[in-house]
């Protein structure tokens, strides 16, 4: 091989390296979109007084919502991983009987008066938000669809998408296996939408759920 084919296969081998490594460093630094899903018929239709982060407690009253006490806490991020202040973080659910708080749902089961079924939250400087909240009922959609329980999301920020979708507890694999909304998202995301609540002590369990907003 001669001194100038050497020095160009040197030249181009170098070259590639840099490329890869450009590749690498720019995967590392991406985060994949949250997915989304349907915000359902039962988005709260009416404001109401009290909608801050915990919904197993209405202001006013000392009674506690029915169910098992869960927080689910996360990040708001970008596409380049990095935390986003300010965001607006919305849920609702169904209470613990699987009724929610809507006058279009169907369900003969007893609403909760103890619940706040609607919260928010605002991200801190970290991107971080939480919420105290308790497992939500399964309920028959249809004759022959029962959805697991879920706890709906809405994310808002502006120069950003805004992001709907609804979270899973990994716990009920076998409704979440045939449930018709979240097989309708790719394997990853559905993994992605299904969050693993873990024992945290003698407190409430804890659920992670970190989510990627598209920007505008």
């Amino acid at each position: 091989m001669t001194d100038l084919n050497r020095r160009n296969l040197i030249r181009n081998t170098v070259l590639a390296a840099g490329t890869l490594g450009l590749s690498f460093s720019a995967l590392a630094n991406s985060c994949d979109i949250t997915a989304t899903q349907p915000e359902g018929p039962f988005f709260p239709e009416n404001d109401q007084k009290d909608k801050d982060n915990d919904l197993t407690q209405v202001a006013g009253s000392r009674r506690l919502a029915l169910g098992e006490v869960v927080l689910m806490k996360g990040l708001v991020k970008d596409q380049e991983c990095k935390p986003i202040k300010g965001a607006l973080v919305e849920i609702w659910q169904a209470c613990e009987s699987g009724k929610y708080n809507h006058s279009g749902d169907p369900n003969n089961a007893a609403l909760d008066p103890n619940f706040q079924y609607w919260g928010r939250a605002i991200t801190n400087e970290r991107g971080e938000y939480i919420f105290k909240t308790i497992k939500p009922g399964e309920y028959q959609a249809t004759s022959t669809w029962v959805r697991p329980p879920h706890i709906h999301m809405k994310v808002h920020l502006r120069g950003h998408q805004e992001l709907i979708t609804q979270v899973y507890f990994k716990e009920n694999k076998r409704l979440n296996d045939l449930d018709r909304l979240l097989n309708s998202v790719s394997p990853k995301e559905r993994e992605d939408l299904t969050v693993d609540f873990k024992k945290n002590g003698a407190g409430p369990r804890v659920g992670t759920f970190n989510i990627t907003l598209n920007a505008l």
